[in-house]
């Protein structure tokens, strides 16, 4: 059956795709090293919670679209799910007096949401002013356009957000990929999304993120480290449509969406698919 993973906030949670819940079959107790008592209410879960009572914070990630020149989609998605990856382990975050802990225990002990915001020109300039972490992604194969950029920023209270981010648009980020991308390397991490549920580009890369955020929380230490100092290579791709029920019953993490913006609430999105993760 099922088991709910659970947090308070000190340790390293499970995430949410806004308010859902994760589903495993296995390794119930397989959060990193001592984590504190947890209560039973989920991040995941799109039901109210004790969660909902705690102050909201989301946590922003900005993707830079020029109107002439924009990145493929699979490479933007790729890129945001690396930027969740490299906060999350960044000592800012993680040091117990790092100057984004504090925000990032706070986001872990409600709702953990994502928000993704396209910008161009003087937008994606102004937004490198704001404390953050930017990554490039890879040029598609045989592609005129740019490599992805995305920048990602500490925890923000959800009503509370910098002017500079706060002025940029959550709409227009549908992208396409100039090509099918190549398959993924099986030995290496892959997001699978799920093929029966359409979403925007902005969209999937909160959801992406999600899912690099679950398998980061069920690694153990020494498998965190290699996957950091390898540069956190990983695939995002739509499942085949044969697979999908396979891969949400085989135990990985799983992200549920809460249903605030595009998809029905409960929809699963993503499965983690690490190699450290899978069973034997």
């Amino acid at each position: 059956m099922p088991v709910e993973h659970r947090h308070s906030g000190g340790g390293p949670p499970p995430l949410s795709a806004g308010a859902g819940r994760l589903e495993r079959v296995t390794r119930s107790d397989a959060l990193p090293t001592s984590p504190p008592p947890v209560p039973r209410s989920s991040p995941f879960r799109h039901a109210e919670t004790d969660r909902d009572a705690a102050p909201q914070f989301v946590l922003p990630l900005v993707v830079r679209i020029e109107k002439a020149a924009p990145p493929a989609r699979t490479d933007a998605l790729e890129t945001a799910a690396r930027a969740v990856l490299v906060l999350l382990s960044d000592e800012r975050s993680t040091a117990e007096d790092g100057e984004w802990a504090e925000a990032v225990r706070d986001w872990q002990d409600a709702r953990i949401r994502k928000v993704v915001r396209r910008a161009r020109g003087a937008e994606w300039r102004r937004a490198q002013t704001l404390p953050g972490i930017t990554l490039t992604g890879r040029a598609a194969p045989n592609s005129e356009g740019p490599a992805a950029e995305v920048r990602v920023f500490p925890p923000v209270p959800l009503d509370g957000w910098p002017k500079e981010l706060a002025k940029l648009q959550v709409s227009g980020t549908d992208l396409d990929d100039p090509a099918p991308p190549p398959p993924p390397d099986p030995a290496g991490p892959i997001l699978w999304l799920n093929p029966d549920v359409g979403m925007s580009a902005g969209k999937a890369m909160a959801q992406a993120g999600h899912g690099a955020q679950l398998a980061w929380w069920e690694l153990d230490d020494a498998q965190r480290a290699a996957w950091r100092e390898a540069g956190f290579p990983l695939a995002v791709r739509t499942a085949p449509a044969e697979r999908w029920s396979a891969l949400t019953a085989s135990g990985l993490p799983v992200v549920r969406d809460a249903g605030f913006t595009e998809i029905a609430p409960g929809s699963c999105t993503v499965v983690a698919d690490h190699p450290a993760l899978r069973r034997p």
